[in-house]
């Protein structure tokens, strides 16, 4: 059961700047969120999704997927552009011999959109999650990961230790959107204008914010770093940089959730002289690693 965010009032982020670092077709749906409930959103992505340099590994596993017994996904991104190579290719969408896997609710949501059930979704929302669910249902098993370019391998290393058959197939890529650069300088550079919380949803993310900003110097004290889960949360650290909010639940509900809970714990106890403390907070030159 989903848990509810407790909160007084209908605007409990009244007075708060948050910037969402999301691709750009993905920020509505926490931006939105984050307006519902009084924030001030900043929009400024640190990634951005690609095509692949090349779809035939992606279109040689489509077209021979009766050949697998598991799909896995991890993202709805990935979800879309498999389904825009199906009707490329126009091929035959037949799931009936395959058993589904998502990593989360949302990527859930999108093949669900598509009309395929869902077999599993773990317990929490990462890829160790993943494995353990399907530790002990893959052996001699052939499986499909649909991923990005660039991701950690936990999934198909321990499948394979599992005894599975598991092949990669990479269906997009994420790059740093340089176009953000002089954005996101700018709108860290002025104490009275910038984020009071930036969110992080991905490692991904996390390691483009750093390349964004490169060797600029920035005020980060008084701003707050929200981390939508524990690889995120664990890239954030591993960079250097200090991990503030966290989210219980790894989801886009759970991140608002967290950020709202954090700012109810603040003192004064309204979000608008909250928000003004962090303002006047002493800012101190920093430079981020990378």
């Amino acid at each position: 059961m989903k848990r509810k965010t407790q909160i007084s009032g209908d605007q409990p982020l009244a007075g708060v700047r948050v910037l969402v670092g999301r691709a750009r077709h993905q920020a509505g749906a926490l931006s939105g969120e984050l307006r519902k409930l009084g924030a001030t959103v900043l929009e400024i992505p640190f990634i951005e999704i690609r095509k692949p340099r090349s779809f035939k590994p992606l279109d040689s596993a489509l077209r021979n997927l009766d050949g697998y017994d598991w799909l896995i996904l991890t993202s709805a991104n990935g979800v879309e552009a498999m389904w825009e190579r199906f009707a490329k290719l126009r091929l035959k969408q037949d799931f009936k011999h395959l058993n589904v896997a998502a990593i989360g609710p949302a990527t859930k949501k999108a093949i669900e959109q598509h009309g395929i059930h869902v077999d599993v979704v773990p317990k929490e929302y990462v890829a160790e999650s993943v494995v353990r669910s399907l530790r002990r249902r893959v052996n001699g098993k052939r499986v499909l990961l649909v991923r990005a370019k660039v991701a950690r391998d936990v999934i198909p290393t321990e499948l394979r230790k599992a005894g599975a058959h598991v092949d990669v197939v990479e269906a997009y890529e994420t790059v740093v959107p340089q176009s953000s650069r002089t954005r996101l300088r700018g709108a860290l550079k002025n104490p009275r204008r910038s984020p009071h919380v930036v969110t992080f949803t991905s490692s991904s993310t996390v390691r483009n914010f750093v390349a964004l900003l490169g060797s600029y110097k920035t005020n980060l004290a008084g701003v707050r770093l929200a981390s939508i889960g524990p690889v995120t949360s664990s890239t954030l650290r591993e960079l250097g940089l200090q991990v503030h909010i966290s989210a219980r639940e790894f989801t886009i509900p759970g991140l608002v959730e967290a950020i709202v809970r954090f700012m109810s714990r603040q003192k004064p106890s309204r979000p608008e002289a909250a928000a003004a403390s962090f303002t006047r907070a002493v800012y101190t030159s920093v430079k981020l690693p990378g």
